[in-house]
């Protein structure tokens, strides 16, 4: 084991030869960077999808024609702070929780379907 004393010692007195001046400063700029494009390619259209939904939510109102996450086309025939209530045909409608709605269709869709 003795002999690898040495050369941890010589490790230790004499930097490496290969260090480039100004490495800290390229990781910093490297992180930074990665840090930009995970903003405009991850964070910021996702924050911008969560405003639309939010949006969308808060103009719901009776009478507009949804579509549900699951993929039920229905009208809206009763809108709470939590629950919306969708027709989905004649005499049948279903109660949904607001964040279930997907999107809202033009008028005259579901005749047109």
């Amino acid at each position: 084991m003795s002999f690898l004393i040495p050369a941890a010692y010589a490790d230790t007195v004499a930097p490496a030869a290969g260090a480039a001046p100004g490495g800290d400063m390229m990781s910093i700029l490297m992180l930074v960077g990665f840090m930009v494009i995970f903003y405009l390619m991850i964070w910021r259209p996702q924050a911008k999808r969560a405003k639309e939904h939010k949006n969308l939510l808060g103009g719901l109102q009776k009478g507009d024609e949804v579509v549900t996450s699951g993929g039920i086309i229905g009208k809206v025939n009763k809108v709470t702070d939590d629950f919306v209530v969708v027709e989905i045909a004649d005499n049948v409608e279903l109660k949904f929780q607001k964040q279930a709605i997907a999107a809202t269709l033009p008028k005259g869709t579901l005749k047109s379907i």
